[in-house]
């Protein structure tokens, strides 16, 4: 025989759930969990960020590092703060490209430089140091190659030569083209 009074317990912890569950609901706090999660945000990110490519031997292909690398989870993009990368030759001392923001493609083939971009190879044995001032250059890490749509202006001193749209390509054989309305001032021995 089941009594009345052994069952109390069970019938005050029946109260007390079906409360709870009312309170719930009354405050609106089982929405905390289906917050929707705005379109383009940060999934994660990185405080002085740096990633290194070798070739094949192990050697340093390129570099890029930035201050600050915030990663989007809706179109997989990494924004980058200050960026710069560093293409390594053999031959010649790095390609230095330096800008105010950059975007990088999910798939990691493309990276658009935003902002005032420098590019700069320093003086070696049978090159001279060289200079690049643009705006918006679209870099292709993959194929050490570089182009913009944008005024550029080469310095390698006592020479300076401006045009519009550049091409530029990183490895040997290394290849500048200023696409249209190039001006220059070059010195003649």
């Amino acid at each position: 025989m089941i009594r009345l009074k052994d069952n109390y317990s069970y019938l005050y912890l029946l109260i007390l759930a079906a409360m709870s569950w009312g309170l719930v609901k009354l405050t609106g706090s089982d929405q905390f969990n289906r917050m929707v999660t705005p379109a383009h945000s940060p999934d994660y990110f990185s405080k002085g960020y740096m990633k290194w490519e070798m070739n094949e031997l192990g050697i340093p292909k390129t570099k890029l590092i930035a201050d600050q690398m915030m990663h989007y989870s809706d179109d997989e993009t990494m924004h980058l703060t200050k960026p710069v990368m560093f293409f390594y030759n053999e031959k010649t001392p790095p390609w230095i490209i330096t800008a105010e923001t950059g975007v990088m493609s999910a798939d990691g083939k493309d990276l658009m430089l935003n902002g005032k971009v420098y590019v700069d190879r320093a003086a070696s044995k049978g090159a001279r140091e060289l200079k690049i001032h643009t705006t918006n250059l679209k870099v292709k890490p993959e194929i050490s190659y570089a182009e913009t749509d944008a005024w550029a202006e080469l310095i390698s001193l006592p020479n300076w030569t401006t045009g519009i749209g550049m091409k530029l390509t990183f490895a040997e054989p290394i290849h500048l083209e200023l696409l249209s309305h190039v001006k220059g001032n070059y010195e003649t021995k």
